[in-house]
């Protein structure tokens, strides 16, 4: 299967039988993401958790289920 990073528009291939590539077929809402985006999002994030000026908003609903 054929997808496409939606922040770098970098086209990658991969396993039709995955459990990724079953989520994007059969729900639209999910976007694929690349290795280096996902690494770089994620050490971004991490440091501005560290900052300690971070805050992670969530509803209601979600809170009582943590």
């Amino acid at each position: 299967m054929r997808v496409k990073c939606f922040l770098c528009d970098k086209i990658e291939s991969i396993d039709n039988e995955t459990l990724q590539a079953k989520r994007l077929r059969n729900r639209p809402i999910h976007t694929y993401m690349c290795k280096p985006c996902e690494e770089r999002i994620t050490t971004k994030t991490n440091a501005r958790k560290a900052t300690g000026n971070f805050k992670l908003y969530r509803s209601q609903l979600q809170e009582e289920e943590w």
